[in-house]
């Protein structure tokens, strides 16, 4: 009679699961790209078009449309697996990225196309971001989620502290239309990096109607306890990080007076404090903590938002970046494995991609109320409407994440 092995939990037993190594490195070098993505198309935007609403608008369009189809992208995953699907969604991006260089080199980029090229490839990004997150659990043992989840977050800080520095400083010496391209061959290269993995298929509770499917993913996720508190609390205090995106940029350029790379440098300064944070929150069993690992954090994004509003030097704005990603580990690690813990295998691709989506939902929609904000109003104004969303964001986790996801 065969006996089941337990690893014991390690990174390098994580490492030791086959082709984790490959996928991971394939997320890595697309999350580095899509970090400088995100910073150069902000970049674009205020100095191109001097104008915050539309950098805000940007923001808005690269990630929203895909928010709203994103239960029809999770019953595509668990119908027709990851690995195909993550690859497609690399392609367009790449696709996206060289038409919007090609029409700026060409004077035929207007504020509109561009907005509209982005909202179009956003619709394919949960396929990546939702794929990847729910293939994870699949291939690795459940000893090994903590510490899976640490590097799945530390991809997204590390990201930030290579992607954003890079893609300011890169934007700011050979211009934007060639750093466009360049992130476009990163895509390239991540999508062959990724090709071939394996992609472990579950038992698909399906009706064989893919929208039907799809609806009964969001019912899936809203009717979980635990998925639906999380879907509250994290899309209000995440109107606060949108906010973030947009108010940084525009009071390093416009206030303070410095360059597009001391703006690459701050959100860097904060994906390098989250790396550490996030490898040693991996090492801790997160079971039965992982509300206490949510919360706290999520209390400390009320005052590091808050201590931007005097910004009369970049000093406030880097201790802000840097308490930020040190607060993000611990966070991003608790949630990961207790949606892991609180979701059926069957329901994954659905549940994670809706509940992600739900989660990530206010990131958007603060990015743009900001850019039209600053339209009108003083930043302060926009920095009081963060520092109020993430205190909602963590009253509201407080009262409704429950206290155990059994």
């Amino acid at each position: 009679m065969s006996e089941t092995v337990t690893p014991t939990p390690s990174y390098r037993a994580l490492f030791a699961v086959p082709a984790i190594g490959r996928v991971l490195l394939g997320m890595q070098i697309a999350r580095i790209a899509q970090s400088m993505i995100g910073i150069v198309m902000i970049l674009f935007a205020l100095q191109r078009y001097n104008d915050p609403s539309l950098a805000g608008l940007v923001a808005f369009a690269s990630i929203f449309p895909g928010l709203l189809i994103s239960p029809i992208a999770g019953a595509l995953l668990d119908r027709h697996g990851r690995v195909r699907l993550i690859i497609l969604d690399y392609i367009v991006v790449l696709a996206a990225l060289v038409l919007i260089a090609t029409l700026s080199l060409t004077g035929h980029l207007t504020a509109w196309r561009l907005v509209a090229i982005v909202a179009v490839s956003s619709l394919t990004g949960p396929l990546s971001s939702s794929g990847l997150r729910s293939l994870f659990p699949l291939l690795v043992p459940e000893p090994l989620w903590e510490r899976v989840n640490a590097v799945d977050s530390n991809g997204w800080v590390l990201a930030t502290v290579v992607g954003a520095p890079i893609g300011a400083v890169v934007a700011q010496i050979v211009g934007f239309e060639v750093a466009m391209v360049g992130i476009a061959v990163a895509y390239a290269i991540a999508a062959l990096v990724i090709f071939g993995s394996p992609d472990p298929r579950t038992d698909v509770a399906s009706t064989g109607n893919l929208l039907r499917d799809a609806w009964l993913g969001l019912v899936y996720t809203w009717h979980n306890r635990t998925l639906r508190s999380l879907a509250i609390s994290l899309s209000t205090m995440n109107l606060g990080g949108g906010v973030i995106q947009i108010v940084v940029p525009v009071l390093i350029l416009k206030h303070l007076g410095m360059g597009q790379d001391m703006v690459g440098y701050m959100f860097g300064l904060s994906g390098l404090f989250g790396v550490g944070s996030a490898f040693i929150s991996g090492r801790i069993r997160t079971e039965g903590r992982e509300r206490r690992m949510i919360l706290i954090p999520a209390t400390g994004f009320v005052f590091t938002s808050a201590i931007i509003i005097w910004p009369g030097s970049i000093v406030p704005i880097a201790v802000s970046m840097a308490v930020s990603g040190l607060l993000n580990g611990p966070l991003d690690i608790a949630m990961f494995t207790l949606r892991q813990r609180c979701t059926d295998p069957a329901w994954m691709g659905r549940a994670f991609t809706v509940s992600m989506n739900l989660n990530f939902s206010g990131f958007p929609i603060g990015a743009a109320v900001t850019g039209i904000m600053l339209s009108v109003w003083p930043v302060e104004v926009a920095i009081i409407f963060g520092v109020a969303a993430n205190a909602l964001g963590a009253l509201l986790g407080y009262i409704l994440i429950p206290r155990s996801d059994r």
